[in-house]
């Protein structure tokens, strides 16, 4: 009898877990982007194709992949990456060249995103952001933000000379298109710097992207530089922060499949499920990262889309992060903004 009673436990068991044809690991940065891609993207993959996600999340660390792919024990399907491990991957090798007929068309897709190794999986951006409860006028120029007389009090800047550089050319009356060309030269360089110089003795450094809403909401700044996607999270709390869009420095994050991947198959239905319009409206729904298929677009509520990068208000005067720029200067001007810094 007791041998009855636990087969038929056994089978019971048996029959409330899912069957799944197969499984497809797929790996992100945490955080509000996994909790939105589980919404928009693991959940209704898992139920549409009976295929399992695993989901696993890291920092970046593309050395990870590397030994995966130079020992041939790739566990990894499916890789979230930022753009320049985007380039020095394919570069190196440690991602598949990508079949395109498997993912969608690419005139569907914003041309940042159509990439021989990897898909755009949102656009994010670094902006310019205030807390409306504390200033009564609205900055819209980072000429603005270098203005303290205006709006007087701090500002919030990331430790780095990455997009504050940018930044302070545009503030010095740089045009958006034009950044990048006076920057690679030597003499825009020292533009930039001494710029970012009028601002020394008012800046408050930020090193996490957490850190800039909490100046914000503190008081501590009166404006700041941030990550879209976390004034966006800020509101979502019913903080009343603001984002200053002209001349914001947009990137993209990536899908990419690396070299020998086991579920290779796996990794492609997923990725072009989690490409489809539908899908990438569902995920922007969730945090405030603009879509890479332009068709997603189309089917947001006018709230949500004025949070977006790609929103064709807020993308008008936007700077695309020039990812060759900083593989070739980056170093160069990292560390003379150390020096700068220490002065």
């Amino acid at each position: 009898m007791r041998k009855t009673i636990l087969a038929a436990v056994s089978m019971t068991a048996c029959l409330a877990l899912p069957t799944w044809a197969q499984q497809v690991t797929v790996v992100n940065f945490g955080g509000a982007n996994a909790n939105a891609q589980k919404k928009a993207y693991y959940d209704p993959f898992e139920a549409a194709s009976h295929t399992k996600v695993v989901a696993v999340e890291y920092n970046g660390e593309q050395a990870k992949i590397k030994a995966m792919v130079e020992t041939k024990k790739v566990t990894w399907d499916a890789v979230e990456v930022e753009s320049p491990d985007l380039a020095r991957g394919c570069e190196e090798g440690l991602f598949e060249q990508l079949d395109w007929s498997k993912i969608g068309a690419k005139t569907d897709f914003q041309p940042a995103a159509v990439h021989e190794c990897g898909v755009g999986v949102f656009v994010w951006s670094t902006v310019m952001a205030y807390n409306a409860d504390k200033i009564k006028e609205r900055p819209t120029s980072w000429a603005d933000f270098w203005d303290l007389k205006k709006f007087p009090g701090k500002r919030g800047m990331r430790k780095g000379a990455r997009y504050n550089l940018e930044f302070a050319l545009m503030a010095d009356g740089v045009k958006p298109a034009d950044v990048y060309k006076v920057l690679s030269t030597q003499a825009g360089a020292d533009r930039a710097f001494n710029k970012l110089g009028e601002l020394r003795s008012s800046i408050q450094w930020w090193e996490a992207g957490a850190q800039p809403p909490q100046l914000l909401v503190a008081g501590d700044v009166t404006l700041t530089t941030a990550y879209n996607g976390r004034i966006g999270a800020a509101q979502r709390e019913g903080k009343a922060l603001q984002v200053a869009w002209y001349g914001g420095i947009y990137d993209l994050d990536y899908w990419v499949i690396p070299k020998g991947a086991q579920n290779r198959d796996a990794a492609y239905n997923f990725i072009h499920f989690a490409s489809t319009a539908d899908a990438q409206a569902k995920y922007a729904e969730e945090i405030s990262y603009g879509p890479t298929n332009k068709n997603a677009l189309t089917k947001l509520q006018p709230k949500t889309l004025a949070n977006l990068p790609t929103a064709p208000a807020n993308a008008r005067d936007s700077v695309q992060f020039n990812v060759k720029f900083w593989a070739d200067q980056g170093e160069t001007l990292e560390k003379r903004f150390a020096s700068w810094v220490a002065q």
